[in-house]
């Protein structure tokens, strides 16, 4: 019975330190209203993903690019410039924590972030520090008989030295290597997720927590596909899932022969702001003058239907004009998606998808028009013509 009593005392102040009373202990509190315009706008630092005092999740499976992508965002907070698209506060200091790869590793890709990013070392001097597990550990918190207990001096430590460095923003990757307790218990997670939500609210820091998926069995993973209990992501204010790019989608954005990843960044939970469509990113191989080949994260946008100028159009238009192409792409040599590939230079049995897409957007603007034309063997086919002449 005393164990029970110590138990309900340790939780009692537990909730009091996460809900402290800050007007004399006097509850509940009487709301008034203020003008809306007096309110501070939510202070976020990347995109709409990153915000002061709160966690925000990546989820990825291995080997997508998440370590690189963060490195890659780093560096676009650190220098102020908008490597991937996205916007970025100013001034800011980053600290990435990696808990896997040692200090050449990371130095390997930091340093071709830069290179194919054209950051120069001048840009973010005093503005990004890095770390790895390999020198110094790290553990938040520990499984014990009596339940998770976090470890205080740890996070008091992490809490000075972003204090003494005035760091904006800290990485930690991944989150499964920064703590001890058992990942698939919810009551655990819960209290570790929170206490690095109290570590950025204490600091006014953003942190970042990157954190593997479990296995899919080939699915599209989403931030609930997060390893171990969810109690993560409920704690997060904004979570994103990597996924690499299947082959088919691949096929149907004209880049089934290059060997590079591809990958987009879905934000499928996000609280304080609206969930965002998905963006692409693309793994450069960048080679280093030491002879290593390493992946750097880099924008990509998915190709425009047409992909191409009004010109091209045109230059479609009269090669298809008056020649009576099919437009079944079950019509072999008279598919008039073989002219279109001749014309814009594609191949027109890997680009069949992309091709047909082009077409029928093109039908569907008017530029060209389906009609029935007889063939050799005097049957109607549908065949291609041109619709409104594209403007040049």
């Amino acid at each position: 019975m005393a164990r029970d009593f110590s138990d309900m005392a340790m939780q009692l102040d537990a909730h009091r330190a996460e809900f402290p009373r800050d007007r004399g202990d006097r509850l509940p509190t009487e709301f008034v209203w203020r003008d809306p315009s007096s309110i501070p706008p939510r202070p976020w630092v990347y995109g709409r993903h990153l915000i002061r005092k709160q966690v925000s999740v990546t989820v990825a499976p291995g080997g997508v690019g998440k370590s690189s992508l963060t490195i890659c965002e780093g560096l676009a907070m650190a220098s102020e410039r908008e490597l991937l698209g996205d916007w970025t506060a100013k001034g800011l200091k980053v600290w990435i924590y990696n808990l896997e790869d040692p200090r050449d590793e990371m130095d390997r890709r930091i340093i071709a972030a830069m290179q194919h990013h054209h950051v120069s070392p001048e840009e973010i001097m005093g503005r990004l520090y890095v770390d790895t597990g390999r020198e110094r550990a790290l553990s938040t918190a520990i499984q014990t008989r009596e339940g998770v207990q976090i470890i205080k001096p740890e996070m008091d430590a992490l809490a000075d030295e972003i204090e003494a460095r005035e760091i904006d923003v800290l990485v930690i990757d991944p989150f499964v290597s920064s703590h001890q307790a058992s990942e698939n218990d919810n009551g655990a997670i819960d209290l570790v997720a929170k206490e690095w939500a109290r570590l950025a609210d204490r600091c006014n820091c953003a942190i970042e927590l990157v954190h593997h998926t479990r296995k899919t069995n080939g699915e599209e993973a989403t931030t609930e596909s997060g390893r171990g209990a969810s109690a993560l992501l409920s704690a997060a204010r904004s979570g994103r899932v990597l996924n690499k790019m299947s082959e088919e989608l691949k096929a149907d954005a004209g880049v089934q022969d290059d060997p590079a990843t591809y990958f987009a960044i879905t934000r499928d939970k996000a609280n304080l702001a609206p969930v965002g469509d998905r963006v692409w990113r693309r793994m450069a191989s960048v080679h280093l003058a030491n002879g290593d080949s390493v992946g750097v994260a880099e924008d990509w946008e998915w190709p425009d239907t047409f992909d191409g100028s009004v010109d091209d159009l045109l230059s479609v238009q009269r090669a298809l004009d008056g020649k009576g192409r099919r437009y079944s792409d079950q019509a072999g040599e008279d598919w008039a998606g073989v002219t279109v590939a001749e014309v814009l230079g594609l191949d027109a049995t890997a680009d069949r998808k992309r091709i047909k897409k082009m077409i029928e957007a093109w039908l569907k603007s008017g530029a060209l028009k389906k009609v029935k034309l007889l063939d050799a063997k005097r049957m109607e086919r549908p065949c291609l013509e041109v619709g409104e002449w594209a403007n040049q």
